[in-house]
């Protein structure tokens, strides 16, 4: 006791009162050991942390056993799970035939046979990395080992101690690394070796001359040691295929995103689902091409990133717009812009929708903030009528339409005035009632002859507030 007295002497503080004691001096000297108990289990701690990091460093060493760097992640993991299931079986087949050869019978020699093989195959597999050679060689050995060897050499199913269960794991092995059919195969050699071998020995091999405890142990621990290796296959097998499916909807959700950004919606799920060519016909429509004025010359003024960086700004707007409007964008050519009011899905204010969209691109062109060149024009044209629309092709395919109404709406753009909407008598007949529209006479177009059109001036009223409310 005089050390701890010394060590209590030593802690105390100038006024005398030990530290960490209350108003009972007791409870302070029963502290004084505390940081003991705290240090062995900090030390505790870091030699457990020590032991699993030797565990994780031997499990990340066998992994490497056989790897090729040309191998791909999934023959990487396969090959690491079938050799670190080999090393596990290993300590079980030198116990279980050490135990057989303790208690005088030879058949204990079938598991270091199993063994030998399975080593062997080990470090053949280490120098030539020939993953089927290891995986039929480990097949056949837990296999026939068990039951040619061990089952049929003690005298048969029962006297075994159910020894041929470690068989089973040959089929399900071949079931996670192999195709289906060929596990099938596996499941039905199985099949064939165990009830032919346990027959042959209930009629060719006496019992071995084993205690009825011992052959009970025995049969619980096959159960036991072929059921949690099975056990392990099978949740290797179920978390592989889990991450699978997961990177597939993954992979599916961005190939879902894409095809929704090359076609409409409706018409994208019309394809995954129909084999038969998609056309179809639409009666009413309003067409829109809109044209960046003097934008080739401009184009070859400037390096090539400042090019595609502005029309990706401005088109990037477009897009939005099209979408706060409800039209669909067919697509680009270009400089060039096209969209349409009516398709895929049917709608009666097409012509409506069409001009609050022309409007708002106008706007955005004379906004320098997005184009960075003050001064740039866009040239619009509109018209509405019935058209055709499709898929084509099968290689980086669009949905595209066809007819006279979009061939007459392009005209309307080509043949229009910078800055301005120019629309045929067809859209200015749907547009009249609301919106201002001013008569620009009678003009020749190529392909058409003489056409009189309107150039769109602006909504009679908020229209555009109104319909994007809708």
């Amino acid at each position: 006791m005089r050390p701890l007295r010394y060590r209590d002497e030593r802690a105390k503080t100038a006024d005398g009162v030990t530290p960490g004691t209350g108003a009972r001096g007791d409870r302070g000297a029963g502290r004084l050991h505390s940081p003991l108990p705290e240090d062995a289990t900090a030390s505790s701690a870091s030699s457990a942390r020590a032991d699993l990091g030797w565990i994780a460093r031997v499990v990340a060493w066998l992994g490497r056993i056989g790897a090729d760097p040309e191998d791909d992640e999934d023959l990487r993991q396969k090959k690491a799970l079938l050799v670190l299931l080999a090393v596990l079986i290993l300590p079980v087949s030198a116990v279980w035939g050490s135990l057989y050869l303790g208690f005088g019978s030879p058949v204990g020699v079938v598991p270091f046979v199993y063994l030998a093989i399975s080593l062997g195959s080990l470090v053949v597999f280490a120098r030539d990395r020939n993953f089927h050679l290891l995986l039929n060689t480990q097949l056949l050995d837990i296999m026939l080992t068990t039951t040619a060897g061990g089952q049929m050499l003690v005298g048969g199913f029962l006297p075994s101690g159910g020894v041929a269960l470690w068989g089973i794991l040959a089929p399900l092995g071949a079931l996670v690394f192999l195709e289906v059919r060929q596990a099938v195969r596996w499941f039905a050699a199985f099949v064939a070796v165990f009830v032919v071998t346990g027959l042959a020995g209930e009629i060719l091999f006496p019992d071995a001359d084993l205690p009825t405890w011992f052959t009970s142990a025995m049969l619980a621990l096959n159960i036991i040691g072929a059921g949690s290796v099975a056990f392990a296959l099978l949740a290797s097998f179920a978390q592989q295929r889990n991450a699978a499916l997961t990177s597939l909807r993954a992979e599916q959700e961005k190939s879902e995103a894409l095809l929704l950004n090359i076609l409409p919606s409706a018409i994208a799920e019309r394809l995954k689902a129909a084999t038969q060519m998609i056309a179809d016909h639409f009666d009413a429509t309003t067409i829109l091409f809109a044209d960046v004025v003097n934008f080739t010359p401009l184009s070859e003024r400037l390096p090539p990133a400042e090019v595609v960086g502005m029309l990706d700004r401005l088109f990037s707007r477009f897009d939005a717009l099209v979408e706060r409007h409800g039209l669909e964008k067919v697509k680009t050519v270009g400089d060039c812009y096209m969209a349409a009011a009516g398709v895929p899905n049917p709608r009666p204010d097409h012509a409506t929708r069409a001009a609050l969209l022309a409007l708002d691109m106008r706007d955005v062109v004379a906004t320098s903030a997005v184009t960075a060149w003050p001064g740039l024009e866009v040239r619009i044209g509109i018209n509405s009528g019935s058209v055709v629309g499709g898929v084509i092709g099968t290689k980086r395919f669009l949905y595209d339409l066809w007819g006279d109404a979009v061939n007459t709406a392009s005209r309307m753009e080509s043949h229009g005035t910078p800055g301005e909407i120019q629309i045929t008598r067809a859209t200015y007949e749907l547009l009249r009632d609301e919106f201002v529209c001013t008569l620009r006479g009678t003009i020749p177009i190529k392909g058409k002859g003489l056409m009189e059109t309107w150039y769109l001036v602006g909504p009679r009223r908020d229209e555009r507030r109104d319909a994007s409310a809708h």
